[in-house]
């Protein structure tokens, strides 16, 4: 998948990322009452400054209701979609434990609507093959590739390879894919965005720790994670990020540490890359930024 990205004409390439963005149960309330473009407009400044921004869209966008028997159980309205680009929105990473809470059917309709709304759907394919190939982000001759994978088990959910689906390449697989990519790609940069760890945890475990370390060894340059609701600490290995969860993005839970999120910018230029980090606090589902001095 060719991914590219068009503004102003200078040495860098910049990327947000950002954790769980979920448009349901409690911020479909905040939809409801005050319009999907209420959601973003806070950081639409920041999305519009970036070259590209990635959101892990923590639910499927689909008129399908076909639920799975699982606890919780998301889906949002497709037609919000479109608003959410203008807002800035150009990447969703679709890898996560609850873009297939409406079945295979769901996860389709979902990469469809994206696709329809000129939002690039990252962590799908008809294959486990395609589903794990890396979407390219470009610009003038900067080339970023992101990788997503889910690295959880799933409720009532089996990944089938002959069946559309997302991304679940484990790290062994994700690490012989990165070598593989930067052996023929060498001047490319390369992200790894996962949905992995242990939910409300603050710390990493020493597990995340070693498999981001093998990553990075295998060529990766960076890593960005989510699924915990909460941010983790990043760490700094060999000179490259690594961001075990941005915690919640857009969402309904109250307590302070999951009201919590991050965004994280990326700059890419050809020799270097840094990184800005940007909290937010969430209120009614609404990401507004907090001003750190």
């Amino acid at each position: 998948m060719l991914c590219v990205a068009c503004h102003d004409v200078n040495d860098s390439l910049t990327v947000c990322f950002t954790g769980d963005v979920l448009l349901d149960r409690g911020v479909r309330t905040t939809i409801e009452k005050a319009g999907v473009s209420s959601i973003f407009e806070n950081v639409a400044s920041l999305f519009l400054s970036s070259d590209a921004v990635v959101i892990n869209l923590e639910c499927p966008a689909t008129d399908t209701i076909s639920p799975l028997n699982k606890q919780f159980i998301f889906r949002a309205n497709p037609e919000w979609l479109p608003v959410l680009h203008r807002q800035g929105i150009t990447h969703a990473a679709m890898a996560n434990n609850h873009i297939m809470d409406q079945g295979y059917g769901g996860i389709t309709d979902t990469y469809n609507h994206l696709k329809t709304s000129e939002i690039t759907p990252i962590g799908y394919g008809d294959t486990q093959h395609e589903a794990c190939t890396p979407c390219i982000i470009e610009k003038n001759n900067i080339k970023v590739a992101l990788f997503n994978s889910l690295l959880l088990p799933v409720e009532n959910w089996i990944c089938l390879a002959q069946n559309t689906g997302i991304c679940q390449a484990p790290i062994n697989q994700l690490c012989e894919r990165i070598e593989a990519y930067k052996g023929d790609h060498p001047d490319h940069w390369v992200v790894v965005m996962l949905h992995w760890g242990v939910e409300f945890q603050k710390i990493p475990t020493p597990l995340q720790r070693k498999n981001a370390r093998q990553l990075i060894d295998a060529g990766a340059d960076a890593i960005v994670g989510h699924h915990p609701h909460v941010i983790q600490n990043e760490e700094i290995y060999n000179g490259k990020p690594i961001f075990f969860s941005l915690g919640n993005f857009v969402f309904d839970q109250t307590s302070d540490d999951r009201s919590t999120g991050l965004a994280i910018s990326i700059k890419f230029k050809r020799s270097a890359l840094t990184f800005e980090k940007h909290f937010v606090k969430i209120n009614r589902g609404i990401p507004v930024p907090i001003i750190r001095s």
